[in-house]
């Protein structure tokens, strides 16, 4: 057992002391959003009363505080990820942002007709729909990696749709609604065989895995800042200098420009090109609050806690008969999905939420998952850092008692 002061950290999360329906709060919905600590939230009120004030532009000294603060989490972010340069972290608005502006700004300049883009069939809405958008734009055909009744990728049929027609990979480090946790570096290796470059959705991992940009050798990666502690409505696009480069900016407007007339328009340097407007100051400055909550607790400690928090949960629900899981990978991260037998997991999650437990039900944005195993959604529970043994026992007697009512 690694030495992990969780009533400390329990004691920096202030909505970890809310009661629901009378009982304490079980907050199993990470997976959807993660709670905030104290300094994060301290940050939140520390800008808007002491240097706000909008970025980049500005000579005045507010401006010049606030483009500082701002600047230094993409700094924070660049080490966080041990990407080569500062300027390949894109900030955006969210994972959904990052992967749409690959989308439509790779895809204007690589993809065209009869080409192929790769996803699996685990991936969230967010990670299928801009593709589908794309190749129906494009007339290029959308190609899935299918998956195994554990849950787990065919890796074989990846292999053999792999060729000279596929522009890009597309697919999760650890599935929302499963909790797999894929093996992105074999799969980015095949893709680059091929020359082919990939795209990670890591939602679902930054929070819980150490992730190593160069590494992995990834051409792109996405994730959110509310899913790792920090505020939501900001997130971040790593991409590789070699291809943000060659790709045309997202939006038009402010910040992404160099000189503007009305025959012609030339466009900012990396990063900037890609961040036009205003950006979500706030949010991006208590982004790098929320790495270096991370960073003080380390995220090499968070992950072997959760793991062993993960394997205990497991072993707990797998003692109720009537509970299945759905996806049992041999690698397997954050996350449990199940059913109790037939009953809706609505009906269950009312049930727990009475309890004070609070789970996720339904598709979880990933109907074609639903649909391949035949099941209209599943209840999840998803684990962060500042979860217990407690709250697993909570949630496994929780799950008796809507058995014994749903039976």
């Amino acid at each position: 057992m690694i030495h992990y002061d969780i009533h400390t950290i329990r004691a920096d999360f202030p909505i970890l002391k809310t009661k629901v329906n009378g009982h304490p709060l079980v907050y199993l919905d990470n997976g959807a959003t993660t709670q905030k600590p104290l300094t994060v939230i301290k940050a939140i009120t520390d800008y808007y009363t002491q240097i706000n004030s909008n970025v980049h532009r500005g000579v005045h000294h507010l401006s010049q505080l606030a483009t500082d603060a701002y600047e230094v989490t993409r700094k924070k972010v660049k080490e966080y990820l041990n990407a080569a340069n500062e300027y390949e972290i894109i900030l955006t608005n969210g994972t959904t942002h990052s992967i749409n502006l690959v989308a439509t700004c790779y895809g204007k300049q690589f993809v065209n007709e009869g080409d192929e883009i790769i996803i699996s069939a685990m991936e969230h809405h967010s990670n299928i729909v801009p593709w589908q958008m794309l190749c129906e734009e494009r007339k290029a055909k959308l190609k899935v990696i299918p998956i195994n009744d554990l849950g787990e990728l065919d890796m074989d049929a990846y292999r053999s749709l792999l060729n000279e027609r596929v522009k890009l990979v597309a697919v999760t480090y650890v599935s929302n609604t499963l909790g797999t946790l894929n093996p992105i570096k074999e799969i980015i290796d095949l893709a680059h065989h091929y020359a082919v470059p990939v795209l990670v959705d890591a939602a679902q991992a930054i929070q819980h895995l150490s992730i190593d940009v160069q590494a992995l050798d990834v051409d792109f990666l996405a994730f959110s800042g509310h899913k790792m502690y920090g505020p939501t409505g900001v997130g971040v696009l790593f991409g590789k200098e070699k291809w943000l480069e060659q790709m045309p900016p997202y939006q038009g407007g402010g910040d992404m420009i160099k000189e503007v007339t009305f025959e012609k328009t030339t466009y900012n340097e990396l990063p900037f090109k890609f961040e036009a407007g205003t950006p979500n100051i706030e949010a991006g400055i208590c982004l790098g609050t929320a790495i270096d909550y991370i960073d003080t607790i380390g995220l090499n400690n968070i992950a072997l806690y959760e793991a062993e928090l993960l394997k205990y949960a497991i072993k707990q629900l797998r003692e109720i008969e009537e509970l299945r899981f759905i996806g049992e990978a041999k690698e397997r991260c954050s996350v449990l999905s199940f059913l109790i037998k037939d009953v809706h997991p609505y009906d269950v999650g009312v049930i727990l939420d009475k309890l004070g437990v609070a789970v996720r039900t339904g598709h979880h944005c990933t109907q074609p998952l639903m649909d391949r195993f035949g099941i209209p959604g599943t209840v999840r529970a998803s684990i962060a850092m500042y979860n217990t043994k407690e709250d697993i026992d909570r949630l496994v007697a929780a799950v008796k008692k809507a058995t014994s009512m749903l039976l």
